[in-house]
């Protein structure tokens, strides 16, 4: 794998994302290769949460538009936990918008809103209720407690 980076950051550093970095290539592809699409911290504590409350689900089900990280189908109801930065979360001290490379990254969430507004529509459309659970609503204990406990209501509310 280094060897391959070290072939792309010579033979391609006109390419925008060859900025100039702080760590390495090898150490840059390491970091980005640990950033997980599943099984997160925060997806984790929610699943936790409501498998506790006597709640069963599926995770991540392909079939569905977004492949949603929780499925209640007893309840018909969905749930996507979105990454703050990732998903763009507009007034959210977690999304910063990064100076280097900003008309890649803000292309990049755009599309990311975009997809993440269609797959929305889809299955509100398919008659599935659909809850967005935002990263910063879980980081400190009030303001998580107080998400997970109306997120259980809502889904409880129209059974």
């Amino acid at each position: 794998m280094e060897k391959w980076v070290d072939m792309v950051s010579t033979h391609f550093s006109w390419y925008p994302w060859s900025m100039a970095d702080r760590f390495s290539p090898a150490k840059r592809s390491k970091i980005m290769r640990s950033i997980r699409g599943k099984d997160t911290k925060v997806e984790l504590l929610v699943r936790r949460f409501l498998f506790k409350k006597g709640l069963r689900y599926r995770t991540n089900d392909r079939r569905l538009a977004g492949s949603p990280d929780i499925v209640l189908p007893k309840y018909k109801s969905v749930i996507f936990i979105n990454g703050c930065f990732w998903h763009g979360h507009q007034g959210c001290p977690l999304f910063v918008l990064p100076k280097t490379n900003a008309p890649f990254w803000s292309e990049k969430i755009e599309k990311n809103r975009a997809r993440d507004e269609k797959n929305v529509s889809t299955l509100i459309a398919e008659g599935w209720r659909v809850f967005i659970v935002w990263e910063c609503e879980l980081k400190n204990r009030q303001r998580r407690e107080a998400t997970l406990e109306g997120l259980i209501n809502e889904i409880w509310a129209l059974d």
